[in-house]
């Protein structure tokens, strides 16, 4: 394997490495198709009482914005959450940045070609897994 992963991959790692902390932490989660718009997982409490769709955005640079979709502006729900997680390459372990849809569809700014950014400092006070 190169030592450059495609965004594809740093995607999936990301996708997969927030299924496997949803799980350490007693939920059931299962992945969705990769072209599913708006929910690469879907996530249940143990008694299926609650239930979740997560986005997960992935990146392994790190800065102080994250970048999500021009559709993030209109996706806001309870029950929808965005974990971005942070892969940076000398790190052993993932930081994850877990948000309320809410505050990703009112903070979200346009960034000229980049698309939308949502900046971590946005999250202040926001941000837990406590979401779930």
């Amino acid at each position: 394997m190169g030592s450059k992963q495609s965004n594809q991959l740093i995607g999936m790692r990301g996708v997969y490495l927030t299924a496997a902390e949803l799980t350490r932490r007693g939920f059931i989660v299962s992945p969705t198709s990769r072209s599913a718009f708006g929910a690469d997982l879907l996530v249940t409490d143990q008694r299926c009482r609650k239930a979740w769709t997560v986005q997960v955005k992935t990146t392994t640079v790190p800065r102080d914005f994250c970048l999500v979709g021009k559709k993030s502006k209109g996706v806001a729900s309870v029950s929808h959450v965005y974990v971005f997680v942070n892969l940076k390459e000398d790190a052993r372990f993932p930081k994850f940045l877990v948000v309320k849809s809410r505050v990703v569809a009112k903070k979200a700014r346009a960034q000229g070609r980049m698309g939308f950014a949502f900046y971590r400092s946005d999250a202040a006070g926001t941000a837990s897994w406590r979401i779930f």
